[in-house]
């Protein structure tokens, strides 16, 4: 076995999916390192269905929080871990701490924020080269099987036993085609695909003979309460889960259409059909990374804008993308593999 690595992650769920190139390009040496992750707690249901991760650490100091005597304290319990490198996947000052203060002796991140000063191997960032965020963090591998680089695919594997567990638990059944829809999106409403075109799309799915499935977190319930009220016989299961039965369930769809979100990504990572739908924010920079995805948008001059809520107070970016558009995508045939 050889050294030993932290990964300290992406405090966003989808970012974290697509860190798994790089994981998995890191476990491929010849002689493959123990790599842990350091993650906030949102994501370590993402790294555990990640293969080659050793051990899942969890950050308790929050997105943009100092908190230097918590962070001194996560360094202390890493310090005797003996690690020898480890890969700063955000670009905070702050997320560089934790590393520098275990002692860790190669620091390898991008610059930022003037951490430069404690990582010994910041690299600037090439935009024009690395577009993708999966690519910009599996670059930082710095020629660890440059092989693996050409076409970046994050896998989560699926937990068939809490997968199981969860089909009893939630009375769901699988002897219909399941369409899977996840109206949430964490960043902001500007992401969010209206939730009068998604009540059309799942009326559209339920008349074709499919079970339909709403899928997120508890802050998610505001936008699938009104889908599941308005089209009867669907299951919503928006705070029913954790985020990995989550995961696990969705492994099980026929189709997914979502937002795009950290769900959108675990779709992709599952290899399900998958329709992204794509408004504020850029499929150029954060894409789904499956052949079996599909990229819905309207070109319109203020798309991508990266904003929270629509700056012209329009929306059309996503107001205008038709459900007739959606559902022609998702009923498209493709060639999906077998669910795991």
């Amino acid at each position: 076995m050889g050294s030993r690595i932290l990964v300290v992650a992406p405090s966003w769920v989808g970012d974290a999916i697509l860190s798994e190139p790089l994981i998995a390009a890191l476990r491929r040496q010849p002689d493959p390192p123990t790599i842990d992750v350091l993650a906030p707690l949102w994501c370590l249901p993402v790294y555990a269905r990640m293969r080659g991760v050793s051990d899942i650490i969890e950050n308790p100091v929050g997105h943009g929080q100092l908190k230097l005597r918590e962070r001194r304290a996560i360094a202390r319990s890493l310090r005797i871990r003996g690690y020898r490198r480890a890969y700063v996947l955000p670009n905070s000052f702050k997320s560089a701490l934790i590393p520098w203060l275990a002692g860790i002796p190669e620091r390898i991140g991008y610059t930022g924020e003037a951490r430069t000063l404690i990582l010994t191997g910041a690299r600037k960032l090439d935009a024009q080269s690395t577009p993708r965020l999966v690519d910009r963090f599996l670059a930082l591998a710095d020629g660890v099987n440059s092989a693996s680089k050409a076409s970046p695919a994050p896998v989560l594997v699926p937990d068939a036993r809490k997968r199981e567990a969860a089909l009893r638990s939630l009375h769901l059944t699988t002897d219909r085609p399941i369409a899977v829809l996840c109206p949430g999106a964490e960043f902001g409403p500007a992401k969010r695909w209206p939730t009068e075109h998604f009540v059309t799309l799942a009326s559209r799915f339920r008349k074709d003979g499919h079970a339909v499935w709403l899928i997120g977190s508890s802050r998610d319930q505001a936008f699938t309460a009104p889908i599941s009220a308005a089209v009867a016989g669907i299951h919503d299961l928006a705070g029913k889960t954790d985020l990995g039965t989550a995961i696990d369930l969705m492994s099980l769809a026929s189709i997914v259409v979502s937002n795009d979100s950290g769900l959108m990504h675990a779709a992709a990572a599952v290899e399900r059909p998958l329709v992204a739908l794509f408004g504020s924010s850029s499929p150029a920079y954060t894409p789904p990374m499956s052949p079996l995805a599909r990229v819905a948008r309207i070109d319109i001059e203020c798309s991508p804008c990266f904003r929270r809520e629509c700056p012209l107070g329009h929306f059309r970016c996503m107001r205008e993308l038709s459900p007739d558009v959606v559902y022609d995508l998702a009923r498209t045939p493709v060639a999906a593999s077998t669910p795991t």
